[in-house]
């Protein structure tokens, strides 16, 4: 299973915790779509970013996709060629989530020339070409990518050895070469990426993630943040779900932590947020469907 459905089979659990509140979280995302067809961003503006979050929200509260509006709004940017990426990423999400086929017959190739494009010296993945070092998150994209278009990823055990060298001295997974500190959410793109290639995820790094947790509930990015947010909590949430490891007494300090970020129609990004967004929904949709 690609990591993209990975996160949707889990994310569909949602609706079984929000129970009477779905319908309103099924509103806010509907009421996201902007007049051009896209997911819109914080401004209200349509952007790719929140248009894939958008499309894959519906899916995972199992509603139908507003089909006849998006497509338009994607076929504007083609195959892609004139963006990075993240941006490239999200458009064969939201032609994937779709499921409608590929705009054109060169689509799919033009997306694997730009992947190849943007390895990096050490093998991993870069937002641009001509990178001599490459980053989780980037390889993550990439592998998605590759996984949505049906390509096998050239030489995976590579790209496993390039994130062998981020590894941080206090047992999580940095995003670039040069972090010396673990982070939650790149510690949680490290497990997903090396369970999907099938590579051994050390011992130690179930246990570090489990240590980002808050003593109010919520996972931390860093070990030092001040608080929890939504992002690594579900990142990390899912994380521990691919590694099989009991959480304990943490699901009900999570559960106990996202009810402090609801607002009635969703859920904000962490406690000093006071805006609402899609790609937030959709992380607490992942978050609620591990806690389910």
């Amino acid at each position: 299973m690609s990591l993209r459905l990975e996160m949707l089979q889990v994310a569909r659990l949602a609706p079984g915790v929000l129970g009477d509140a779905t319908p309103r979280v099924v509103e806010f995302v509907r009421s996201q779509l902007t007049a051009e067809g896209g997911g819109a961003d914080r401004a209200g503006k349509p952007d790719l970013y929140y248009t894939a979050f958008l499309l894959d929200a519906l899916v995972a509260l199992s509603e139908e996709l507003p089909a006849a509006q998006v497509r338009p709004y994607l076929q504007t940017f083609g195959d892609g060629e004139d963006l990075d990426l993240v941006h490239r990423a999200c458009l064969v999400r939201c032609w994937a989530a779709l499921g409608e086929g590929w705009p054109s017959d060169t689509f799919v190739a033009s997306i694997t020339e730009h992947l190849s494009m943007c390895r990096s010296a050490d093998g991993s993945f870069g937002m641009e070409p001509g990178r001599a070092r490459g980053t989780l998150y980037d390889a993550f994209l990439a592998l998605g990518v590759y996984q949505d278009v049906g390509v096998p990823m050239p030489a995976p055990a590579v790209l496993g050895a390039a994130m062998a060298e981020l590894r941080t001295p206090d047992g999580g997974f940095s995003n670039e070469s040069e972090l010396k500190w673990g982070m939650g959410p790149s510690t949680a793109a490290a497990v997903a990426v090396l369970s999907q290639l099938e590579l051994p995820v050390p011992d130690d790094v179930a246990p570090w993630l489990m240590s980002q947790i808050h003593p109010k509930g919520g996972y931390k990015a860093i070990p030092d943040a001040p608080m929890p947010d939504l992002l690594s909590t579900a990142t990390i949430l899912h994380a521990l779900g691919i590694l099989g490891a009991d959480i304990g007494g943490a699901k009900e300090l999570c559960l106990d932590y996202l009810d402090t970020l609801w607002n009635g129609k969703s859920f904000y990004g962490h406690w000093a947020e006071e805006e609402l967004d899609v790609e937030y929904t959709f992380y607490a949709l992942l978050a609620l469907g591990h806690l389910s």
